[in-house]
């Protein structure tokens, strides 16, 4: 949904043309109010700005297909009185039974037509009996060709465009009649939408020119553009279920919006010249359908992650500061805004990260052991203690000795006593004279620059911890 969204973004504002956002939300049993503030936050968060729709109105609203139901509602009743369409009683154990019949003959599954040319005594005997009906759509007897967007010229042979469901039986309008009367009376002119509804394009340039016949259209039948799938794992189309496909992993997880939105449009479309990094206002000047391919797409999950760790490294000291507030918020490290004092600490700190983090959620795991009180700090005891010993004694009570008479408590000084004392003094590799150092300070075997963040914790802090880890 969020790439078809940012094409057709991109489109309208490479255009100079008119983004209007609509909410089909005629399914009750599936759409809900809770649904419906999902999507609009989630555009909202992703910055795609729409020019008409919900809570910026228009001159064609309401924009949500459920408050719309009784427009609907007349459009089928004239076209059940134009003759367009008409009252199918077909029970769904006929239906399955005509299946199962063209199946056997070879013939293209599909509505036969049975009630299409009912009798007036039939449909008064069915009407009598309360027998529930569907309005199906009359399909004109011809095949259908359009000129697609993306795909160039496609046609649709009339045996596989039988007459199709317009109003369920309980009057509920279907996406195949809501879609294209809203188009028509909002003055659609382009959509670009997935490949899964190619299949409904023929059905929905009759139903336009239907409703040019009843004027509920001035005529115009709006260009189609199918966008390719989006493949997942094992060769597969990405679906709702997939991780993947979930905005609200990549929203608790840290991506940014703009990374988001730079590795979607990549999925199906290029700028060209092999540049991969723009920002959706690049991306809505350079965008043209000619770059759209009709190939399927690959989400690679590592790919989007890089391309956020790329936008992290773009942000400014304040902005990264800014942004991973609400993930220590969460962990309960920092309070909202920030104290003076953790204030201070980030600003020193966040610059050690900036280069290394590749989502904001990494953030609370390498700042945790700057911003916990001392008595809160522990050793992990998965990626820590395996470090630390009897071995490792030694080396924390020479760099004991080596940094509690320093004067001068900053990073070339930390560094130059560590050094004397671990490397020249016992002869350790520095994989091996750091290590036990940075867990005790930090809790983890990867952490921040060590000397930069034995600056930051303070003297005393920092030999206290050394100390700790002896025990």
């Amino acid at each position: 949904m969020v790439r078809t969204a940012l094409f057709n973004w991109a489109f309208a504002r490479h255009t100079g043309g008119t983004f209007v956002f609509r909410i089909e939300d005629t399914d009750s049993a599936r759409d809900s109010q809770e649904s419906y503030q999902d999507l609009l936050e989630a555009l909202r968060w992703l910055d795609l700005n729409w020019d008409e729709g919900p809570e910026v109105g228009g001159s064609f609203g309401p924009y949500r297909q459920s408050e719309r139901m009784g427009i609907y509602a007349v459009v089928a009743e004239k076209l059940l009185a134009e003759g367009l369409a008409y009252r199918c009683y077909c029970t769904q154990e006929e239906l399955d039974a005509q299946r199962e019949l063209a199946k056997e003959q070879g013939l293209t599954p599909g509505y036969a037509g049975t009630c299409r040319h009912l009798s007036d005594e039939q449909i008064a005997s069915f009407e009598a009996l309360s027998r529930p009906s569907v309005v199906r759509f009359k399909m004109p007897e011809r095949d259908f060709t359009w000129d697609d967007l993306v795909r160039g010229e496609i046609t649709f042979a009339k045996e596989h465009v039988p007459d199709y469901v317009l109003v369920r039986a309980n009057g509920e309008p279907l996406y195949t009649l809501v879609n294209p009367v809203d188009d028509a009376m909002m003055r659609i002119t382009h959509v670009l939408r997935g490949e899964d509804l190619l299949s409904s394009t023929p059905r929905q340039i009759a139903l336009y020119e239907a409703l040019a016949r009843i004027d509920v259209s001035d005529g115009t039948t709006p260009r189609f553009g199918h966008l390719p799938y989006v493949m997942g794992e094992g060769n597969r189309k990405l679906s709702k279920r997939d991780p993947e496909s979930s905005l609200r992993m990549y929203r608790e997880k840290g991506y940014l919006p703009e990374a988001l939105l730079n590795y979607l449009a990549l999925l199906g479309w290029s700028m060209g010249d092999d540049v991969e990094f723009f920002s959706k206002e690049q991306l809505a000047a350079a965008f043209t359908l000619d770059r759209v391919s009709p190939n399927p797409a690959r989400f690679d999950l590592k790919k989007c992650t890089a391309i956020n760790g790329d936008w992290i490294r773009q942000l400014s000291t304040d902005a990264v500061i800014h942004r991973i507030i609400p993930f220590l918020k969460a962990q309960n490290l920092v309070a909202d805004p920030p104290t003076a004092a953790q204030q201070l600490i980030l600003e020193q700190a966040v610059p050690l990260i900036h280069e290394r983090i590749e989502t904001l959620d990494q953030a609370p795991d390498m700042l945790r052991f700057l911003l916990v009180d001392s008595s809160d700090f522990a050793i992990n005891a998965d990626d820590g203690l395996a470090m630390l010993g009897e071995q490792a004694n030694v080396t924390l009570h020479a760099a004991i000795g080596a940094l509690e008479s320093l004067q001068e408590w900053s990073t070339v000084s930390i560094e130059s006593a560590l050094r004397a004392s671990l490397i020249e003094g016992l002869g350790l590799k520095p994989k091996l004279a750091f290590g036990p150092v940075r867990v005790a300070l930090t809790g983890r075997r990867i952490s921040p620059p060590l000397f930069e963040s034995a600056e930051i914790l303070g003297q005393r802090e920092t030999l206290l911890r050394l100390t700790a880890a002896l025990r």
